[in-house]
């Protein structure tokens, strides 16, 4: 029988954020962040990725992204795009790593890892974020053929896992986590000619949270979406998956079985709700694997997935 414990103070949230930072593999961890914001810096990058900054107009500040184009990417061709996103407490940089460089290069794809704002924004899941000042304007409605309402919506507003991550914590957090991603992937598909077919997203923890928050709420701009562990304790799992059912956008899931910081059993659940609906899926169990490592170990099989993924 597979058994979830569903988790709902704020003590317990923030002993599982403390976990998530305390789980970075030790092969990309050199300290950790001393502030909401990164720039790039605390955690090792691969040299032949680009770490990035520009002007995010709703709070006035520059803010950090990290790129990498393969070789095989031509002017004259639409190129596939991987959007990853990191986990809490991390900067975008944990998701440029040498594993992850060589297989956007040999995939011929453009790879991008957005900050959402800092490091605990959440990318405008619904998992809760903690209070502080802002000033942002908050993110945009979804587009038109999105769904009409996020699975974000009413979701508690207490401190949860976001109250982790930094001293800068503005009220609308989620918002601008979320905007600052968006605007990440209008700039690059601005800049390169990126295939609308063979858009992709992907994160680990915090960042699997986001990548099916982000894919429910824009399921016609994804071929498909990917999650690493991802740290989605929302009940509304049906509410968050059926747009990507109704749009045919196909969704992984990897987990280590030994994850002892997200349990392997909600994934469980998320598979549940995948098979009552019917959806194209995959997921991966993968043995002896916890919730750092399977950064590294997770995307292989990702890519292989979103090789076979267009819309």
């Amino acid at each position: 029988m597979r058994i979830w414990m569903h988790t709902t103070t704020a003590v317990a949230f923030a002993a599982v954020a403390a976990w998530l930072t305390l789980s970075i593999p030790n092969t990309v961890q050199a300290q950790a962040p001393a502030a909401a914001k990164g720039k790039g810096k605390g955690f090792a990058q691969d040299p032949r990725a680009q770490t990035r900054t520009y002007h995010f107009e709703d709070t006035n500040e520059d803010l950090p992204y990290s790129l990498y184009v393969s070789s095989k990417v031509k002017k004259d061709q639409k190129a596939p795009l991987v959007v990853t996103l990191h986990g809490l407490g991390a900067t975008q940089t944990i998701m440029m790593g040498k594993t992850a460089i060589d297989l956007a290069e040999e995939a011929g794809y453009v790879l991008v890892a957005p900050m959402g704002y800092n490091t605990g924004g959440w990318y405008g899941s619904p998992v809760g974020t903690g209070p502080g000042r802002g000033k942002g304007k908050g993110a945009p409605p979804a587009a038109p053929d999105a769904a009409a309402k996020g699975p974000g919506e009413g979701a508690a507003k207490g401190k949860g896992f976001g109250g982790f991550g930094g001293g800068n914590q503005p009220p609308n957090l989620r918002e601008l986590s979320e905007k600052d991603t968006m605007n990440v992937i209008a700039m690059v598909r601005k800049e390169f000619k990126i295939d609308d077919k063979r858009i992709y997203v992907m994160g680990h923890s915090m960042g699997g949270a986001g990548a099916l928050y982000l894919g429910s709420k824009y399921p016609h701009m994804f071929a498909a979406v990917a999650a690493e562990a991802p740290a989605a304790f929302w009940q509304t799992r049906k509410e968050t998956l059926q747009p990507m059912k109704d749009a045919k956008v196909p969704v992984m899931i990897v987990h280590g079985d030994i994850d002892e910081v997200v349990p392997v059993a909600n994934s469980h659940a998320w598979v549940d709700v995948m098979k009552e609906l019917k959806m194209k899926y995959e997921f991966i169990e993968q043995p002896g694997i916890t919730h750092g490592p399977v950064i590294e170990s997770g995307l292989k099989p990702i890519y292989e997935f979103f090789a076979k993924q267009k819309k």
